[in-house]
């Protein structure tokens, strides 16, 4: 085993786009288990949007900021590589919140809190797919469904960011439900990719056409459930065309994460008095209780065949930074993930 651990840490708060500087490389000894613990070597990483704004120094959020010349952190997978702790055994694959790193300790009282540290199944699902499909994205999306949205057969759904790791899953659990699905994405390959991949009905690239005529021409009849991960000018296109009781899943506001100031909200918010839509935001930390349910319906989707996904696979540790980047600009298909080392189940 190395004795070099890769971490990659919070160097400055980014003051709009996050830049190379803002992150640092570093390296410190591998960390030895003691009484109680366990040593886990990740394999993957996740890059997630939510990531950006722990970035800032903010007060009142349901997640803790990172801390300037510390590791940044997140949802990864990695394997047990030694252990004091009865629970575990060597060679076991954990899920974990200690992404950003090849190496880390947990400690007994960790390991109890039920979120830490949770062994996976490679034969059920390849080990990325836990921080994607049968993961974090993939509950995101089936919880905005099952609480919020409620889609009923026939309806109408809209994805927003549709080609991005919850958006793809959103849009097939809606079909799933027997939903006309429609989506937006940031490239005519994204758009291919929904229609001819992912089962769309509908799809357009938001980058080269209008959004009120665009989503006048895809959705004729209206919108009945918007899964939003965008906001912004996004938002208040969708509001024009949602229909009676209409209902919002507010996922996500992408567009404004890197802003500097405050934009200002949609004009026309008004809709939603006319129309008695109903929005509503949620975390889906909020929802682990529904855990079991979600994985066993994304497996029974996964192999039926009525689910399928894409991971744009970033090499390297040191790449995380500019893997997080690129997911912010939209550059991955699917669900990114940065895989720090070798894969054994591979």
């Amino acid at each position: 085993m190395t004795e070099t651990n890769h971490q990659v840490l919070l160097a400055a708060r980014p003051n709009g786009f996050p830049k190379d500087s803002d992150f640092e490389i570093a390296e410190t000894p591998v960390p030895q288990p003691g009484d109680g613990e366990v040593l886990v070597r990740n394999i993957y990483m996740s890059v997630d949007p939510y990531m950006r704004g722990r970035m800032n120094e903010f007060k009142g959020s349901y997640i803790a900021a990172f801390q300037i010349g510390k590791p940044m952190m997140g949802g990864a997978v990695g394997q047990v590589i030694s252990s004091n702790h009865a629970g575990f055994a060597e060679g076991d694959f954990v899920l974990n919140n200690n992404g950003w790193q090849e190496y880390f300790v947990r400690t007994g009282d960790k390991l109890n809190d039920g979120m830490d540290l949770n062994k996976v199944d490679p034969s059920i699902a390849p080990l990325s797919a836990y921080l994607g499909v049968i993961g974090m994205p993939g509950m995101t999306a089936y919880v905005g469904f099952e609480e919020i949205g409620v889609p009923k057969p026939g309806e109408t759904v809209y994805i927003s960011a549709a080609s991005g790791a919850v958006g793809a899953i959103a849009g097939q659990i809606a079909k799933i439900k027997g939903c006309r699905v429609v989506g937006s994405a940031g490239s005519d390959e994204k758009v291919a990719y929904l229609l001819d991949e992912a089962g769309f009905d509908a799809a357009f690239n938001y980058k080269t056409q209008d959004l009120n005529q665009a989503l006048a021409e895809t959705c004729p009849d209206g919108i009945d459930v918007n899964f939003e991960n965008v906001g912004g000018d996004m938002l208040e296109a969708v509001l024009n065309r949602m229909n009676q009781h209409g209902r919002i899943i507010y996922c996500g506001s992408i567009s404004g994460y890197n802003d500097t100031k405050p934009r200002p909200g949609p004009t026309n918010l008004t809709m939603m008095i006319l129309r008695e839509v109903t929005l509503r935001g949620y975390i889906v930390t909020s929802f682990m209780h529904m855990t079991g349910a979600f994985r066993r319906d994304m497996g029974g989707w996964l192999k039926s065949g009525q689910m399928t996904y894409r991971e744009t696979v970033v090499d390297g540790i040191e790449n995380a930074p500019a893997a997080f980047m690129g997911m912010l600009k939209g550059e991955n298909l699917g669900k990114m993930v940065v895989k720090i080392g070798p894969d054994p189940t591979q």
